[in-house]
């Protein structure tokens, strides 16, 4: 995980005012065990007020940032739409996951958590129960077994702030018992 490239991306979309929370595989490592990833997943409240800011504030020789349409079209589809910002240098990836408007994104955003990502320098993560139940939905859509990993590595690490109970009510709710039983 590059760090620096993290922090830099995460410091432009702060000084935009934009509501962020990182989810996937840097929020499982944080609330579990490392492991290697190049890219970085981050669900962001996005208004479409914001696009052209957005746009303008990656620098074309620096990094590949989508045209406004195709960010206009990403917070078009919410939750279902995303796009990618990738450094041209090292090739890091943010992939960009507008928020959606449903329960789970929501409650997300009301509970996540601010983490020293290094010394003096934090970041707003998804919380632990956000990230699992996400990648459980992976896991239902996909089979790959490297989302259950992530869940063990979080259990394993974190399961004392991990609500398990509200875990298992949404797992029934969302139909995602299978990679819960396996996790």
């Amino acid at each position: 995980m590059d760090l620096k490239n993290l922090l830099t991306f995460l410091r432009k979309i702060e000084a935009l005012n934009l509501s962020y929370m990182i989810t996937g595989s840097v929020a499982s490592i944080l609330y579990g065990k490392p492991h290697l990833t190049q890219d970085m997943n981050i669900v962001v409240i996005f208004p479409v007020s914001k696009i052209n800011a957005f746009v303008s504030s990656f620098d074309i020789n620096d990094y590949y940032c989508p045209p406004e349409e195709v960010v206009q079209e990403a917070i078009r589809l919410g939750e279902n739409g995303h796009m990618n910002v990738i450094d041209q240098k090292t090739g890091f990836k943010i992939d960009v996951y507008p928020a959606g408007n449903d329960y789970l994104t929501l409650w997300g955003f009301e509970n996540k958590k601010r983490v020293e990502l290094i010394v003096n320098e934090e970041v707003w993560v998804a919380p632990p129960e956000y990230v699992i139940l996400k990648k459980l939905t992976y896991y239902k859509e996909g089979g790959s077994q490297k989302h259950i990993e992530d869940i063990r590595g979080m259990m394993d690490v974190s399961a004392k702030q991990i609500n398990i109970p509200f875990i298992e009510k949404q797992v029934l709710k969302l139909g995602l018992s299978e990679g819960w039983t396996l996790s």
